[in-house]
């Protein structure tokens, strides 16, 4: 096909390429690798930070949690494949669990689950759309998983006051850490040609997103 129509065709008009390439796999994987890296500053981050917004009112601490949640959509945008999301997550949440912290191997598990929310928004617009507000959807939608999980797991027999605001706390800080954040990351690597390989780092596509 014409790289002229290509670059001409609006972003949601062009058929996805489905298929990982091997380029793909090492992009993601290094993008995955270096977001575990920031989940390990985190992780000693995130209690200072957190438990002063808990004490100021319980489940607040929520806003704290978008960090963790950037990993599978930053890689997402930038791939654009199918199990992007969910790849970029679980590496990521398994570099911080062999690095070694609180949570130990649930770690993983709370990657997949966080991983499988954003993955979903991407998949709901058939990986067409990677425009800003699919971002911040996708990020809200990890937003909803992280507090689902964790309000099973480490908040059993909470209120329904705490539960709801812990809910939607992580669903703003998803939308803003992991949604608005990872968009602007993937702008900005766009522009420096970094992303030359990927219809990510289309000049012309930048327009739409």
């Amino acid at each position: 096909m014409d790289q002229h129509y290509l670059d001409s065709t609006p972003e949601h008009d062009r058929r996805p390429v489905l298929q990982w390439r091997v380029v793909d796999i090492v992009v993601a994987s290094v993008l995955a690798v270096a977001a575990g890296l920031v989940f390990v500053f985190w992780n000693v981050a995130y209690n200072p930070i957190g438990a002063p917004l808990g004490a100021a009112l319980p489940g607040l601490q929520g806003l704290a949690s978008g960090v963790w949640l950037f990993a599978g959509v930053l890689t997402a945008l930038v791939i654009r494949k199918p199990g992007a999301a969910l790849y970029g997550e679980v590496v990521a949440a398994t570099v911080s669990a062999l690095v070694g912290n609180q949570w130990g191997v649930l770690t993983i598990e709370s990657g997949l689950v966080q991983g499988l929310g954003a993955e979903l928004v991407f998949a709901a617009f058939l990986y067409r759309r990677w425009n800003l507000p699919v971002a911040v959807l996708a990020g809200a939608a990890a937003g909803v998983a992280l507090a689902v999980n964790e309000l099973i797991l480490w908040y059993p027999g909470s209120t329904t006051a705490f539960a709801a605001i812990y809910t939607v706390s992580a669903i703003v800080s998803g939308a803003v850490l992991a949604g608005v954040l990872s968009w602007v990351v993937v702008r900005g690597l766009a522009k420096t040609g970094a992303l030359s390989r990927f219809a990510s780092g289309r000049v012309s596509s930048s327009r739409s997103r």
